[in-house]
């Protein structure tokens, strides 16, 4: 059996058709190998690599191998051949470790202008006659806002025998650029350390690692299946029983909670997920229609404190309609993957999308991802295919001269783009309505505080002091049940049937102990992990995904950067500022900042929203207030420059909800405005600031105005890198949101809104433009 198998293999080699050595030139890099010993499926065999690439839009020639100036590599490596089914295959994809020259050390390097590791994956691409399913699934869960794989194609010469076109890619581990879990030692064996980091996968056995625990499928219409999970991270002969009984309770009790259709965000499925994970996972994976979703190549990750993540999505081989490199009706367009009968895997992917709440979040999340611009949409993936494939082609003829597998590159893609074309309308026609979560109401929370980079605290840890405050800007307790900080790189879960009252605040701390001692009163809350001393994005949402606030601050100008160290905190100016904008966080000249108290003092008024709305050359300014106990009047003020303000009018505070003025024969350029709100015992105090850029609000074509259906715009001239759009409402209550390039149409839809005025809000950096649209009945 073994002979016979060797014989067939030389014979497919020996047939595969002409060899290209060292005249190959190549737009894409080269990837040079020789290996020490055979390559083998384990162990790692030494080699010696080398990658040739002279840089962006540049020719890569084999003949460079020996200028060192054309070397993005040169050192040693570790290599093996990985794979399951493909392992079949003549053409073979490989694992390697970049090391040190001892051949035994790690060598952490950036490749290709990846982030700085040492395992990385070279995948051949088999059975992917379009050779790109990998890439697209991987780009669309990564520009859907997840960790996905980067990667980079390739061509591949393995021991002067040339391979073909590869990818080289990220390996899935736990990295702070890669997976960003805490690292979980042998010796966290108790809560709450026990409770993460977990790298989890439901796969195939084939790689001898051992099975960490069953769970059942769906068990419907006669078709039984167990799923296998196995541990990736720590390893399993590094997992102590203690973990493994953890991470396993974890899968058991989703399991559990989505059999009864529990999906309360006190003690229900959403408490213990992360929805947005599940969401994109399964539209990603049905998207692409993976026969080896939910049961094979099924990733799942969980970090101290945290909630179960799905991903990062993997190995679409089989999918996009082709299985083995021909049309399979196991991956087609009119089925859902997890009850087509056929590797479902494990039952509460089906639970889930059959609860009705979660199922209205799945197709609202597919309407956002799919609209123009976003990562799903159509034009999006056909775009991005046909650039890939400009970049690809040539080195797809090659491939198909080495190896016959790949038969018609155009006729593959043209396959390719269609079925995603007809699988985006199915999934459309069959995911629901989502009008029932479409416009959840959400509580006035703000981030109001960050010390992300304090001094060192009574036991001398320097981030023993940071912590976050969450002002609650509203008229009315807010219960937080279901509300944590989404995202990697920071834990934090507000507890069932905590509250925070109107006007007030919650501050969760990194050491409670040590805040109290500082500050002298207990924090609401510890997170878990510790802020970045350089930038991080700070996440608030509800159990279902749903955005309360996001802040991205940063330590570099023009964010304040005396916050970073030695004490202070960033501040925002005022709650009602919009705390995405750098300009308006500040730094106060004593340290320790000020947490569970006002930063800068209250203003005398409630400002719900504050908008400026450019035609032509006038500019109408719209507030809404509450809260107008004792102000006497508005004064509306401008200024050029941002910091000379002139007096253009004032208004008599009328007990009223909405005030209007109009700012006439505005000139070109930037106006900054602001309001004077002026109590009846003279003290007063200002509004955020707005401005107004007369080129970028002319340079935006807006139609139908008023709109029964949707919204369509488009963007010109001086929006050179596009903007971001939101829809909002004059309660300030951000209803939709899409990116659009310049030069691009997008479209909202305001179908579900009723009738009333909104703002349509375009942002590009620190521009901000604001037009009023009309929706009607």
């Amino acid at each position: 059996m073994v002979c016979r198998f060797v014989v067939i293999t030389i014979s497919i080699l020996a047939a595969a058709g002409p060899v290209f050595s060292q005249s190959l030139s190549s737009n894409l890099p080269i990837v040079v190998i020789n290996s020490d010993f055979e390559i083998v499926d384990e162990p790692k065999v030494g080699a010696g690599m080398k990658i040739i690439y002279n840089g962006p839009g540049q020719i890569n020639n084999y003949s460079d191998i020996t200028n060192p100036a054309s070397l993005n590599y040169d050192g040693r490596i570790a290599i093996e051949i990985r794979g399951s089914s493909s392992q079949a295959s003549p053409k073979k994809s490989y694992g390697f470790e970049t090391r040190q020259s001892d051949n035994v050390n790690n060598r952490n390097v950036s490749l290709l202008g990846m982030p700085s590791e040492n395992d990385w994956i070279l995948n051949g691409l088999i059975f992917d006659p379009s050779l790109m399913h990998d890439y697209l699934a991987y780009a669309m869960f990564r520009n859907a806002g997840h960790y996905a794989s980067r990667t980079v194609y390739c061509e591949v010469f393995v021991n002067s025998e040339y391979r073909g076109i590869y990818m080289l890619q990220e390996k899935i581990k736990v990295d702070g650029n890669r997976v960003d879990l805490v690292d979980l030692e042998i010796t966290d064996n108790a809560t709450p350390n026990i409770t993460g980091g977990y790298i989890i996968k439901a796969d195939k056995t084939t790689g001898g690692d051992p099975v960490a625990f069953v769970m059942n499928g769906n068990n419907l219409n006669g078709y039984n299946e167990t799923i296998d999970f196995i541990h990736d991270t720590p390893e399993p002969g590094v997992i102590t029983g203690q973990q493994g009984a953890y991470i396993e309770s974890v899968f058991r009790d989703l399991e559990s909670k989505t059999d009864a259709n529990n999906a309360s965000v006190t003690d229900g499925f959403p408490s213990i997920v992360d929805i947005p994970t599940f969401l994109d996972y399964m539209l990603v994976s049905e998207i692409g229609s993976s026969i080896d979703a939910y049961k094979y190549s099924t990733f799942f990750h969980k970090d101290r404190n945290g909630k179960l993540r799905v991903g990062p999505v993997w190995d679409f081989n089989y999918g996009f309609g082709i299985v083995g490199g021909e049309i399979d009706a196991r991956s087609r367009v009119t089925d859902w993957q997890f009850e087509n009968g056929s590797n479902e895997g494990p039952r509460f992917f089906r639970q889930m999308f059959y609860n009705p709440e979660y199922r209205c979040y799945l197709s609202k999340r597919w309407n956002t991802l799919t609209q123009a611009g976003m990562p799903l949409n159509i034009n999006v993936l056909h775009n991005e295919i046909e650039s890939v494939k400009s970049i690809i082609t040539a080195a797809a003829a090659r491939d198909e001269a080495r190896w016959h597998t790949i038969g018609n590159f155009d006729n593959r893609i043209i396959y390719l783009k269609q079925f995603i074309q007809d699988r985006s309308t199915w999934m459309t026609n069959n995911l629901g309505p989502f009008a029932g979560c479409a416009n959840p109401s959400m509580p006035q929370l703000v981030i109001n505080e960050i010390m992300y980079n304090s001094p060192a605290g009574p036991a001398g840890v320097s981030n023993d002091l940071e912590f976050i405050e969450i002002k609650n800007q509203g008229s009315s307790r807010v219960n937080l049940s279901g509300l944590y900080f989404a995202g990697l790189g920071l834990s934090y879960q507000f507890p069932a049937n905590s509250t925070v009252d109107a006007g007030g605040f919650v501050v969760i701390a990194s050491n409670t102990s040590a805040f109290a001692t500082k500050y002298g009163f207990q924090p609401f809350g510890q997170f878990t992990r510790n802020l970045s001393n350089r930038s991080q994005r700070l996440l608030l949402s509800d159990a279902f995904g749903n955005i309360i606030d996001d802040v991205t601050y940063s330590d570099t100008a023009p964010w304040p950067t005396s916050a970073d160290g030695g004490g202070k905190s960033l501040e925002l100016k005022t709650p009602l500022y919009d705390n995405t904008n750098a300009a308006n966080w500040a730094v106060r000249s004593s340290a320790g900042g000020s947490p569970g108290t006002d930063n800068f003092g209250a203003l005398p008024v409630n400002f719900i929203s504050f908008h400026a709305f450019m035609e032509n050359d006038r500019v109408t300014l719209l507030w809404k207030v509450t809260e107008e106990m004792d102000v006497a009047h508005y004064a509306v003020e401008a200024a050029r420059d941002g910091k000379h303000f002139e007096q253009l009018g004032e208004l008599d505070a009328g007990r009223k909800a909405e005030y209007m003025f109009t700012h006439q024969a505005v000139t070109a350029g930037r106006t900054y405005y602001r309001l004077k709100s002026i109590d009846t015992d003279g003290s007063f105090a200002y509004s955020k600031i707005i401005i107004v850029r007369r080129d970028l609000a002319e340079q935006i074509n807006i139609y139908p105005n008023p709109a029964t259906d949707k919204i369509t715009f488009d963007l010109s001239g001086s929006w050179r890198n596009g903007a971001m759009v939101e829809l909002i409402s004059l309660n300030g209550q951000k209803l939709r949101f899409l990116n659009i390039a310049e030069g691009q149409t997008g479209q909202l839809s305001v179908a579900t809104l009723p009738t009333g005025k909104y703002i349509l809000q375009f942002r590009r950096l620190n521009d901000i433009v604001s037009k009023l649209i009309h929706v009607v009945r």
